[in-house]
């Protein structure tokens, strides 16, 4: 998760500093504006949609519940609780500040099979305590989730309290691609992101449906991902990573974009072109942690990074800038000229908006703690404030900046 949210009582702490900061010149009507909808969740960390839910999104909280929301009657209304595993997840608020439950995803055939998937770090005793648990669930009702219905797909072992990743999502090619830190400490010190015998610093990718029924399989691995038939673990998809604080597919063109946090100079965001079917961006790709940090050769940040793909953008802290909070591309149904744009942020507050090309198009600070964006089944972009405990609606207007 955040470096920043790291250790989230010490962010609690934080006076959060407004500084100005430089805007490219761009049309002065050309804006994001955010409107806060709905308020009272507790440290959300996610909005999302499930397949044919219409202006229906589930929100998700760190500590364990998932809630859901609709859009009707011309306001948002909240309609209750989806699932609540909070017996089963850590407690961010006194048992490390980026545990939780982390991650959600819906399968695509969501509405005939009810399945759906969540990452979390589960509360144990002993080495146990933290390890990060992918999990199927199945619903209930369309409101309501069976909490007895969970499948263990997988258990990472977490070597500390930090940098578990945890972001799920469906690529345009239907397989599940899970995000993982790389296990905490400064500066990678177990060399995870480079270490292919390990799933820690990653992108796994795999089919989550039961392959054998009551057997001992419990998802399947394309034969199609990188490391199959050669050295390294199997549901490898791309590695090099420090910790992917969210990710996301462009709905229609299948790049994969990732905003991965620094070590403490520089933040990153990684853009993989799909192939020319819509399906397979980001295969095999090394990101270069910790080899690189951002453009830059790590630890010696100075030096331009020459080593494995470099991100489509990067940024320094300083003026009012820290941990990057991976967006989305936007496609939503209304101001249809800035379709094809990223819209992204960072946990200071700051909204930036890149082309295709990484270029910073649009650049403000909202005095919100951005923890994560999402989509609903139009498009629509939504972003967390973890701390106030907020959702908003992101509303891009105006000309393409």
């Amino acid at each position: 998760m955040h470096r920043t949210i790291r250790t989230i009582s010490a962010v609690l702490g934080l006076a959060l500093v407004a500084t100005a900061l430089a805007v490219p010149a761009q049309a002065a009507d050309s804006d994001v504006t955010l409107k806060r909808i709905l308020r009272g969740y507790t440290r959300p960390l996610l909005v999302t949609h499930a397949p044919g839910s219409g202006r229906t999104v589930f929100i998700v909280e760190q500590t364990g519940k998932i809630k859901r929301a609709t859009y009707r009657d011309g306001g948002w209304g909240k309609l209750g609780t989806f699932l609540d595993i909070r017996a089963l997840v850590n407690d961010p608020r006194t048992d490390g500040g980026e545990r939780g439950l982390l991650g959600l995803a819906f399968h695509p055939s969501y509405q005939s099979n009810g399945r759906f998937y969540v990452a979390y770090t589960r509360r144990g005793s002993g080495a146990r305590n933290g390890d990060t648990v992918i999990a199927e669930y199945r619903r209930k009702s369309f409101s309501k989730a069976r909490p007895g219905s969970r499948r263990m797909l997988m258990v990472i072992n977490q070597p500390n309290s930090n940098h578990n990743g945890g972001h799920l999502a469906f690529g345009p090619d239907g397989l599940l691609y899970i995000g993982t830190g790389d296990g905490g400490g400064a500066g990678d010190p177990g060399g995870n992101g480079q270490k292919l015998s390990a799933r820690l610093g990653k992108v796994l990718r795999i089919d989550p449906l039961d392959p054998d029924g009551a057997g001992p399989k419990r998802y399947r691995t394309p034969a199609s991902n990188p490391r199959v038939g050669r050295t390294g673990v199997n549901d490898i998809w791309s590695w090099g990573l420090r910790n992917p604080w969210r990710f996301s597919f462009d709905r229609k063109t299948g790049n994969l974009w990732i905003g991965d946090v620094g070590q403490g100079a520089r933040e990153e965001v990684n853009r993989s072109r799909a192939f020319a079917s819509g399906k397979g961006a980001g295969k095999g790709k090394n990101y270069g942690w910790n080899r690189c940090e951002g453009k830059r050769r790590y630890p010696n940040t100075g030096a331009t990074c020459t080593f494995g793909t470099l991100p489509v953008h990067d940024y320094a802290h300083g003026a009012g800038r820290c941990s990057v909070t991976g967006g989305y591309v936007y496609r939503g149904p209304a101001a249809t000229d800035w379709r094809g744009l990223y819209v992204g942020g960072d946990f200071c507050g700051r909204l930036f908006v890149l082309n295709d090309r990484g270029q910073v198009k649009l650049s403000k600070t909202t005095n919100r703690r951005i923890a994560s964006f999402g989509e609903d089944a139009a498009g629509r972009l939504f972003m967390t404030d973890v701390i106030n405990g907020s959702i908003y609606r992101v509303k891009p207007k105006g000309p393409r900046p």
